[in-house]
């Protein structure tokens, strides 16, 4: 009951039904153990169990179709079984009930249910020793003579999961493959039986050394060789060559569903999304070491805006209407490993098009099965990202990270967001739907999981170290502790909160719990390094290379031709976009209109104002100012008292150290601001010749 789990909480709720799993596993560990949940108990978050159940009655198709693909989601790489679902027939008559079973159940197995139960049987039916009598959601009534509802459910089990007779598109399946022997022929099995009738399979091998082009040749597929030119061109060159009218994308190492193309070409007709993709799950029986690296971070997932919209899909199962990929031109082929996923899903957006996704096209991807192939996986994502950053600034913030707007579907959560949820029960605890809401992950916390935390660690190394120079520096000691302290625990609370480690005990919980939490202290090391050997470091510069006095400063055109204020700004906007530099738009409190970041240090601002003189004309001011971060002058305090305070100590050595770090820093900060400062000055030139105006 609802109330109950109100009443007692649910952490007690929770860890009494883990009492009661583990007591069915001790007698029959090769039981299937559930709980039946009822919506109103949707918070409960039990990942030991081996099924996901659910009443669930919605009495409408589209309510239901959403809901299942929560639950979907919810469900994550278990089975979801709907314990009950039906009508009642007293109410809404025989066959509005056979109807609507008809629908619910074609609906529950579309959405990939594992199983579904209607409910009941027979409107016989007793409850604490009474018949009830108030209700009929039997199939027969209370004589057993079936009602319209039997033989409506026994063809909607027969036809299920797809009616017989659809019509379904032309799709190509392409697997660009370099060196992928190992798996290969595990995809190319899987995709030879799959349940569709109307696709293509094209094997284009990226300049493969090992056996690669025999295991195609062994398949009824097409195979195209080329020499190794990258994953993206290898992509442009299947869509090319496909016929369908939907192009999917599925990686060496990974291997579909026996549905999964008819689940997506479903998907397809539902929406008028331009792509769709599924969950990629990690595989039984890859061994120890796949097993902890696939509850480690990094990985491929979905980022969702919504149950059904996504942000981002992984290219490992993803599947587009080839008329957008021609479009926009196909994959960047600058991405040669990674990256290449994120930015087409960018650029669809950019269109205005949709992406979908669809939980129940599954496709099993192999994990790394080695750490030494984890650390090179996560240092390509580190390179991927420092070219995103280079292409998409606007994309990314101060650290170069993606500001993703959807929620990520990864492994456990650390401590940025532990204590951060929140569940809606509605007032008085009468909400039919009680779901957990997750606040924004705590940004302070969120840091110890960024690779730039072990700058931080480096910074008080080196701090701690110069105290063989000055003996206060030791006072950084405590200072790399507490940080090496809290990037441990960090590590340590999100291998033990992925659900892996609820459905083991003993020492193989402990061996997976201190592997698991090696790979999340190891994962954000490999992509710092991959980062900042590609150029994605915090003090980069990616503004113009030449520096102006950093001063504030006014400029202004008088042009012949009217605009909007506003239409002033985004020109302006535009010129700086276009030349790759990141940029941000004044909010309703702030007294200026752009801001570029000349890099961590620095940044400038520029206000604009649009006088109208008659006749169409106008005089535009723009005011332009530099301005040093929070961290810049951070920063420059924190040398600069270093440097004070060993002058008074009369040490020499130390004082020359910092002193000169600190004139570095300030020297930062002027360049920063004077590049930032250019940024503006070139727009502005620009756009007062384009637009014809004369510059005063």
């Amino acid at each position: 009951m609802a109330s109950q789990a109100r009443w007692l909480g649910r952490s007690r709720v929770t860890r009494y039904l883990r009492w009661l799993y583990k007591i069915v596993k001790e007698e029959d560990p090769e039981a299937i153990v559930t709980y039946v949940n009822y919506p109103t108990t949707e918070y409960l978050d039990l990942p030991f169990l081996d099924m996901v159940s659910f009443n669930v009655y919605l009495e409408t198709r589209t309510e239901l179709q959403a809901y299942l693909t929560r639950l979907q989601n919810i469900a994550g790489d278990r089975p979801l079984l709907l314990t009950e679902l039906g009508l009642d027939s007293l109410r809404h008559g025989e066959l509005a009930q056979a109807q609507a079973l008809d629908w619910q159940i074609r609906a529950s197995f579309a959405a990939g249910a594992a199983g579904a139960i209607v409910f009941s049987w027979t409107d016989e039916w007793f409850r604490a020793g009474s018949q009830v009598q108030d209700w009929a959601f039997g199939i027969t009534d209370i004589d057993r003579n079936p009602k319209p509802a039997t033989h409506m459910v026994r063809k909607a089990f027969v036809e299920t999961p797809f009616a017989p007779g659809t019509d379904w598109p032309r799709l190509s399946v392409i697997v660009c493959t370099y060196n992928g022997a190992r798996t290969l022929r595990q995809c190319m099995s899987a995709l030879a039986a799959l349940d569709y009738t109307n696709y293509e399979v094209i094997v284009v091998n990226d300049g493969s050394t090992d056996d690669t082009a025999s295991i195609a040749r062994d398949y009824p597929v097409r195979l195209i060789n080329q020499t190794n030119q990258g994953l993206s061109a290898a992509r442009n060159v299947g869509l090319a060559a496909s016929a369908g009218q939907i192009v999917a994308y599925i990686d060496d190492d990974a291997f579909p569903h026996r549905y999964w193309l008819r689940y997506l070409a479903a998907a397809f007709g539902r929406a008028p999304h331009v792509g769709i993709g599924g969950p990629n799950l990690p595989p039984a029986g890859d061994g120890f070491i796949a097993e902890c690296i696939a509850n480690a971070p990094g990985n491929p997932v979905h980022v969702l805006l919504s149950d059904e919209i996504a942000e981002h899909i992984p290219g490992c199962n993803m599947a587009y209407r080839k008329e957008a990929l021609v479009a926009i031109g196909g994959f960047d082929p600058r991405f040669r490993a990674a990256g290449d996923d994120v930015d087409i899903c960018w650029r669809l957006q950019d269109r205005g098009w949709t992406i979908g996704f669809c939980p129940v096209a599954v496709v099993w991807h192999h994990r790394r099965n080695s750490i030494r192939a984890f650390w090179k996986q996560q240092y390509g994502y580190g390179k991927a990202e420092a070219q995103l950053e280079d292409k998409w600034p606007q994309r990314c913030n101060a650290f170069g990270h993606i500001g993703w707007a959807g929620r990520i579907y990864g492994c456990g959560p650390g401590l940025a967001n532990l204590l951060r949820q929140r569940i809606y029960r509605g007032v008085w605890g009468t909400a039919p739907f009680q779901s957990v809401h997750s606040s924004p992950p705590n940004l302070a916390l969120s840091l110890l999981a960024m690779p730039e935390w072990y700058l931080v660690v480096a910074l008080f190394g080196v701090l701690s170290a110069a105290g063989l120079l000055w003996e206060p520096l030791l006072l950084a000691l405590p200072l790399l502790a507490l940080a090496v302290a809290a990037r441990l625990a960090e590590a340590g609370i999100g291998a033990a909160r992925v659900p892996v480690m609820s459905r083991t005990r003993g020492r193989e919980r402990l061996a997976r719990w201190l592997v698991t939490s090696f790979l999340h202290l190891l994962q954000p090391l490999a992509r710092l390094y991959g980062r900042v050997r590609h150029g994605l470091t915090p003090w980069r510069c990616r503004a113009a290379a030449r520096s102006r006095l950093p001063r504030r400063w006014s400029t202004a055109i008088w042009s012949a031709r009217w605009q909007e204020p506003e239409a002033w700004v985004r020109q302006v906007r535009e010129a700086i976009g276009c030349g790759g530099i990141r940029f941000s738009d004044g909010g309703p409190y702030d007294r200026w209109d752009l801001e570029v970041a000349g890099g961590a240090l620095a940044r400038a601002r520029l206000l604009i104002a649009v006088e109208d003189h008659g006749a169409g004309t106008q005089y535009v001011r723009f005011g332009i100012w530099p301005k040093c971060s929070n961290a810049g002058l951070a920063l420059i305090a924190f040398l600069a008292a270093v440097a004070g305070a060993a002058v008074t100590s009369t040490a020499c050595t130390a004082a020359a150290v910092f002193a000169g770090a600190t004139a570095l820093v300030i020297a930062r900060v002027v360049q920063e601001a004077g590049r930032a400062l250019t940024v503006f000055d070139q727009a502005i030139a620009g756009l007062a010749k384009a637009g014809g105006a004369r510059r005063t």
